[in-house]
């Protein structure tokens, strides 16, 4: 019986990694101390030439901004509390009567834009590198793969305007992203993904916040299970969309959130989530430079952001 149940979950872990050997994936080309993933891609010589794509000087921001009323993946959710410490009941700090506020953050981290690190999403408590959970989680902070261990996020970013490619302003939920139609759109684009760059979709998905939470929040159009892996064979360090999930919701299969084992655990390929890309799709922005410097709260999981796009 051991046996047989020792070989069903190396099938199983097989069919999702898509490779011969179930234990492949748990073994980082960039080695075993390796806590940084596809990032290892960013070169100064990618980020020179990243930069040659600015030509106006135009910036987008991709992050949106996060109320209590955002709708996230429960259990999340999000609270601001400002302060004025020590003033209660005086006119200010010494003579000069100084004022001022503080903020207080009682938060998931996981709620807006955000980043998902390595540490976020495993296979039967198996995380990228061959990490195991019981190793390196601790409730004070994961002793590695810790989102502080992120680089600077600066590349050539690449938006694949999906809402175009399937003539709509907003993609129907459950539309899945595959080979054909991430090569479809790139082409009807003319741009081509390469490695070391960030891949992000529009779909409209993100205007549906505040019109209809509850549509929003059910499921998503988003990156198939062939899509992920195209992408990964690309090379590219980040994957996101302007959706919750990134992922196509219903999922393709009984697997559960089975593109972000892929991008995450298999090939240390980061997430993007609630991408603002409605300005850029509005100009045509299909390629650009992208920079990210994310809070580097020690053995955090993933990180609320607010990306830069330059053209």
């Amino acid at each position: 019986m051991r046996n047989t149940l020792v070989l069903c979950c190396v099938a199983a872990l097989s069919a999702i990694s898509g490779t011969a050997s179930a234990q492949d994936w748990t073994k980082s080309k960039w080695g075993p101390n390796d806590e940084i993933g596809a990032a290892n891609y960013m070169t100064p010589e990618l980020v020179v030439k990243a930069a040659s794509l600015v030509k106006t000087g135009k910036t987008y921001a991709l992050g949106i901004p996060v109320t209590p009323q955002t709708p996230a993946y429960p259990p999340r959710a999000f609270k601001l509390t400002i302060v004025q410490p020590g003033q209660a009941g005086s006119s200010g700090l010494g003579p000069n009567k100084a004022t001022y506020n503080d903020d207080i953050l009682d938060t998931w981290v996981g709620i807006g834009s955000q980043l998902d690190g390595l540490g976020h999403l495993g296979v039967e408590h198996v995380y990228y590198n061959g990490n195991k959970l019981a190793d390196f989680a601790d409730p004070n902070g994961l002793k590695k793969l810790g989102i502080e261990k992120v680089p600077p996020m600066v590349t050539r970013g690449i938006l694949l305007d999906m809402a175009a490619y399937f003539k709509t302003d907003v993609v129907k939920e459950g539309t899945a992203f595959n080979v054909k139609e991430i090569e479809e759109a790139a082409k009807q684009q003319n741009v081509e993904i390469r490695q070391g760059d960030v891949v992000i979709f529009h779909t409209g998905w993100l205007s549906l916040i505040g019109k209809d939470d509850k549509r929003y929040s059910a499921a998503e159009p988003g990156l198939g299970v062939e899509g992920a892996k195209y992408l990964t064979g690309k090379g590219v360090v980040t994957v996101g969309a302007d959706t919750w999930g990134l992922e196509v919701l219903p999922f393709e299969s009984k697997n559960v959130f089975e593109v972000h084992q892929i991008l995450l655990a298999m090939n240390g390929t980061y997430i993007l989530e609630n991408m603002d890309t409605a300005a850029l799709a509005r100009d045509k922005g299909y390629e650009f430079l992208f920079v990210l410097g994310q809070p580097r709260w020690t053995g955090g999981v993933q990180a609320m952001i607010n990306p830069i796009a330059i053209r």
